[in-house]
């Protein structure tokens, strides 16, 4: 079964062997001129300011899209009848919270659009904001590896998606005002691609998506750490359908901890179990 495949491309290496400090040489002391041995200098020009402090030039923000105006909550009710090219072509025109005046690229998601696997991150980071798809910075490359353990591969039954469209400025986290204007345009997705099975990686996919499901209360979801929401299959109603939803870690956070890839490769079974069972009882 695919979810038997050993973890090693991605799991955490052993802990090296220990290397002794460098023990410490003594430089030769250079003779240093008298101070009126030494001819005069100018005095240095004034420096510049750095790249940095300069203040960029203005710009002028983007037009908005048709119909909309800023802080107005997304029309839900009239993307239920859009196809993919619309939707794609309207999430990109979006301008419906301020993220969309400082994005480079809208990223509205890749992958198989008949997938078993929708797995849902947080926010487009810096190279997704530049490339417009999303995960392909190292985070992108882990997720790669963790399909790869499955079998899997995106683009091949596998669709990927972030709650938000548009990168926060500085990677910040998504606010919630971000999430209500955006999240119709996941909602949507969901009912185009009818996944049999969603991979909630990182605490605002697992919140926006359990909560929307009817799994867990908003407020209890957001008392509740990821840790205690990951290692169980919740079923959530999203839509007219019914899907299982397993959380995990965002791979960003696996890179800065790798010791809890461990409990990511468990998650993932988890959800290849969930999916392996649902098949044999419907085929049953």
């Amino acid at each position: 079964a695919p979810w038997w495949v050993p973890p090693a491309p991605w799991l955490p290496p052993q802990e090296p062997a220990a290397i002794p400090p460098a023990v410490p040489v003594a430089s030769p002391q250079v003779p240093v001129a008298p101070a009126a041995a030494r001819p005069p200098q100018a005095p240095p020009p004034p420096a510049s300011p750095p790249p940095s402090e300069v203040p960029p030039p203005p710009q002028a923000p983007l037009p908005a899209a048709p119909g909309s105006e800023e802080g107005a909550p997304a029309p839900a009710g009239a993307l239920d009848t859009l196809d993919w090219q619309a939707l794609e072509a309207t999430i990109h025109a979006c301008q419906r919270c301020g993220l969309g005046a400082c994005r480079q690229r809208a990223v509205p998601g890749v992958g198989d659009r008949q997938p078993t696997w929708l797995i849902v991150g947080e926010a487009p980071g810096e190279e997704e904001d530049r490339q417009g798809e999303p995960f392909v910075g190292r985070a992108g490359h882990l997720l790669d590896r963790m399909l790869t353990a499955l079998a899997l591969r995106r683009g091949q039954g596998v669709y990927i998606a972030n709650v938000l469209k548009c990168r926060p400025p500085r990677n910040r986290n998504p606010q919630p005002q971000e999430i209500a204007q955006c999240t119709p345009y996941l909602w949507r997705q969901i009912a185009l691609l009818q996944p049999r099975i969603i991979l909630a990686l990182g605490r605002f996919a697992a919140q926006t998506l359990l909560a929307e499901g009817g799994c867990l209360p908003p407020q209890e979801l957001a008392a509740t750490p990821l840790g205690r929401l990951r290692g169980r299959v919740f079923t959530a109603r999203l839509g007219t359908r019914t899907v299982p939803v397993v959380v995990s870690y965002h791979p960003a956070y696996l890179l800065r901890n790798p010791a809890d890839k461990a409990k990511a490769w468990a998650d993932l079974c988890l959800a290849a179990q969930t999916l392996e069972s649902s098949v044999l009882s419907s085929t049953g």
